[in-house]
């Protein structure tokens, strides 16, 4: 059971399912930050599977509403209220103290509201216009789970916190390069698996919004923060959604007409 605490540990913080007391302690998280990719690869199994079972008799609408509501259920609401506090803060006017005093906001603002709704329908429209019933969907919400954890992973490791807060212990934890060359090599090794060159494509893509959210964060804010990094989450897992849903995979192609 020790052997996979620390598994459990980040499962219980980026999901509602169960686990043990250690996973209640945010340093503990942080230092094992390193496994999300792993969270990332048991949340997309999941969902996927679901996907994949209901995509054979549901229409595609459906399935994306299915996919969308049960991704946000399954991780507890945080990374989806972190996208729209990080809209919010980007377009609120003022220095680093305003953006900051907005994004602890319990209340959602109208840039917070515009990027939610922006972000559920990319989500449903990628299933009904890209995918069919295939195990391309579950692999493709694999892959998108594990990109998505992995960007977190990164932007802790080459970020520096804005303020001292939820994000520090993780950008701290994360600098570690035994812990980054671990997280990566777990993620490629997925992606690689069940994606072929459609996965790599969208872990590209990932990697050059990730620096985008961190060259904005840090021009807005002074450095990333715990909204940075779970806005990232969401953003991530949708560009990769659609990349996939754009292209083929030449690994795993089983369509059923």
């Amino acid at each position: 059971m020790a052997s996979l605490s620390p598994i459990q540990s980040v499962l219980a913080f980026l999901t509602i399912l169960p686990s043990g007391k250690q996973s209640h302690d945010i340093h503990y998280v942080a230092r094992n930050m390193y496994l999300f990719p792993v969270a990332g690869l048991v949340i997309g199994a999941i969902i996927g599977a679901m996907a994949f079972g209901v995509s054979f008799f549901l229409h595609p609408l459906i399935v994306g509403l299915l996919v969308t509501g049960s991704l946000v259920i399954i991780t507890g609401v945080h990374h989806t209220d972190a996208l729209a506090d990080f809209a919010d803060g980007l377009m609120v006017k003022g220095g680093k103290e305003a953006k900051r005093k907005v994004m602890l906001d319990p209340a959602v603002g109208s840039a917070g509201v515009a990027a939610l709704v922006l972000y559920f329908a990319g989500m449903i429209i990628v299933f009904y216009t890209g995918f069919v019933p295939s195990l391309t969907i579950l692999t493709s919400i694999i892959i998108a789970e594990v990109i998505a954890k992995y960007t977190m992973v990164l932007l802790a490791n080459r970020g520096l916190s804005a303020w001292e807060g939820f994000s520090s212990p993780f950008t701290a934890a994360m600098k570690d390069k035994r812990k980054i060359a671990a997280a990566t090599g777990i993620m490629i090794a997925v992606v690689w698996f069940a994606g072929s060159y459609a996965g790599l494509i969208a872990l590209g893509v990932s990697l050059a919004i990730a620096w985008l959210m961190k060259y904005v964060s840090f021009k807005s804010f002074g450095g990333i923060s715990g909204d940075v990094l779970g806005a990232s989450n969401e953003v991530t897992r949708l560009s990769s959604l659609i990349v996939m849903s754009s292209l083929p995979s030449l690994r795993l192609v089983m369509t059923v007409s």
